[in-house]
């Protein structure tokens, strides 16, 4: 087994958070709704951290919620709910961006709707897209081999940190 390196740990992903978070608010002044469509499983707690987050910094309405696809085989993708999407902002949460497919396959059930824009943000990002699908907001960019692995660990609601295996 590859040995464990932590890139991450829980104050430093506190830290790229909040200046994501940050980062949301400055690039969308004139938003005052946005949805956070969180990846399940640890994309999702992302979502609900950001949120969080989000609502503490601004007075924009969030709405939150839920993607769920099989990452190895992503054909079916269904949402928690469908909340009214039209000419609202839709951020694409996930914990990490390998290659840029579940990114790309969760966009699906967003396309059939009229968001204003649809961005995506990720914790840790990786240089190997296979798929044209750029990450909007990325807490830590790295650059790996193909053959390393970046795990996010989550506990509840906590992000623990991330480390490469």
């Amino acid at each position: 087994m590859t040995a464990r390196r932590n890139i991450i740990d829980k104050s430093l992903a506190a830290k790229k958070m909040r200046r994501m978070a940050l980062e949301i608010i400055e690039q969308n002044p004139e938003e005052k709704y946005i949805i956070l469509a969180g990846i399940r499983e640890s994309g999702s707690v992302v979502a609900r951290n950001l949120q969080k987050l989000l609502e503490d910094i601004s007075t924009v309405t969030i709405e939150l919620i839920t993607v769920s696809l099989d990452k190895k085989d992503p054909m079916t993708v269904t949402l928690s709910h469908t909340p009214d999407l039209t000419n609202k902002l839709v951020i694409i949460v996930d914990d990490v961006a390998n290659s840029g497919r579940t990114m790309l396959y969760a966009l699906k059930p967003f396309l059939e709707h009229r968001p204003k824009k649809i961005q995506t943000l990720v914790l840790v990002g990786r240089s190997h897209n296979s798929f044209p699908v750029n990450t909007d907001y990325v807490g830590l960019s790295i650059a790996t081999t193909f053959q390393e692995h970046i795990i996010v660990e989550v506990s509840g609601e906590e992000i623990l940190g991330a480390y490469l295996q």
